[in-house]
């Protein structure tokens, strides 16, 4: 069962990433190390597979 998008948001917060708004559905998380990621959704979307993908692999990036 894919994760929600508000779980994914929770995990980009725990990781340090800083939400900086964004239009619509869209929402940009800015890193302190630079790192940038812009997740689209509604909070309670499903989200797909390459988003969660995307997450992880940015927050593996954030902690090297």
């Amino acid at each position: 069962m894919p994760k929600k998008i508000r779980v994914l948001i929770k995990e980009l917060e725990k990781a340090g990433f800083i939400n900086r708004g964004g239009k619509g559905s869209h929402r940009n998380f800015l890193h302190p190390s630079g790192i940038v990621l812009t997740l689209s959704g509604k909070l309670g979307d499903d989200a797909k597979p390459y988003q969660e993908k995307l997450v992880k692999q940015k927050i593996e990036e954030s902690q090297k």
